[in-house]
């Protein structure tokens, strides 16, 4: 079969052990995105499978229409928002997906951003690095409040990391979210205004669905703290469009830290996050880590040995008539 794999940013795949599960099979590496659309096509039109790198290509109705030798979209983890599931069906490709949910690196990132922002390590080792000296002073963590905005399975090991670190544990969420902080002792805000009153860094850990869209807005950031922090590990759009930016543009909240955004990859250093101080800035490597590739593309090569070898799969669209 001929094999597709777009957007492999950290050109890391053939080194995992999991890659010796496409022996045998045409596989196609692409680093650098696609300048533009009719590129894209180009690139995945020969293929029979194309590996969807978690949301890094949309898998939009027109661009599903431009590929018909195109038979499995093979998802590497549970769920995408780029992806068109009702075309995917409409033209007989099946849409594959992992198994597994693993928090711990998307979880240890959002710590180290809460560290490396609210002690300005980023700033000073940079004014360093250019041969001069501190001139700020940073924040401690011990006896803030650290608001978790959904305790779920990444929300409940920051909250952890957090406690571990003396900071007081503020919640806001679902009733699920609620229940679970009133299991482990944590405070339940009383509003989401309160929420964002309180809190001193305030971490979103939410999924994206059509209802929680936007979720945070001007409103909500402009409760915050001058002095406070956000952090968003989970997806940019869960933020209204500009409202981040406006806020920290106008001091409240004075700081973010940020692995996510509305646009990916950002090259060339051009988004005014990246020309911020009191902003830092990672380039989604929230999941990014040896254990977490190796166990999340096993998954996705396994599928696709799977197809090749007519086994039964594991479908988000299971109601699809494959194309032949």
């Amino acid at each position: 079969m001929k094999i597709a794999i777009p957007d492999e940013y950290q050109d890391i795949v053939p080194q995992m052990g999991c890659y010796s599960l496409l022996a045998g099979h045409d596989v196609t590496i692409y680093r650098e995105p696609a300048a533009d659309f009719e590129t894209l096509v180009a690139r995945l039109h020969p293929a029979d499978v194309v590996v969807a790198i978690r949301e890094r290509v949309a898998f939009s109705r027109a661009l599903i229409e431009r590929l018909p030798n195109l038979k499995m979209i093979a998802l590497v983890g549970r769920n995408a928002t780029t992806i068109d599931y009702a075309a995917a069906t409409e033209h007989g490709v099946m849409v594959s997906t992992g198994k597994s949910n693993a928090p711990v690196a998307p979880a240890e990132l959002t710590v180290a951003l809460m560290l490396a922002a609210r002690r300005n390590i980023v700033l000073e080792a940079e004014r360093m690095r250019r041969g001069e000296w501190p001139m700020t002073l940073s924040h401690r963590l011990r006896g803030s409040t650290l608001g978790i905005f959904g305790l779920g399975n990444i929300g409940s090991l920051v909250a952890e990391a957090g406690a571990g670190l003396g900071m007081k544990i503020l919640v806001w969420g679902q009733e699920n979210s609620a229940k679970r902080a009133a299991e482990r002792g944590y405070a339940v805000a009383a509003s989401k205004a309160d929420f964002f009153e309180r809190s001193d860094v305030l971490s979103l850990h939410v999924r994206l669905r059509p209802d929680t869209a936007g979720i945070v807005g001007p409103d909500d950031l402009a409760r915050m703290k001058p002095t406070a922090l956000l952090i968003n590990t989970s997806r940019a759009e869960l933020i209204a469009p500009g409202a981040l930016l406006a806020s920290l543009r106008a001091g409240r909240p004075g700081y973010a830290a940020m692995d996510v955004y509305e646009v990916e990859p950002i090259v060339g250093g051009d988004h005014p996050f990246l020309r911020m101080p009191n902003v830092v800035c990672t380039p989604h490597l929230g999941w990014a880590e040896w254990d977490n590739f190796e166990l999340y593309f096993s998954e996705t090569f396994e599928q696709i040995a799977a197809f090749a070898a007519g086994r039964p799969l594991r479908l988000a669209n299971p109601t699809v008539v494959p194309r032949r």
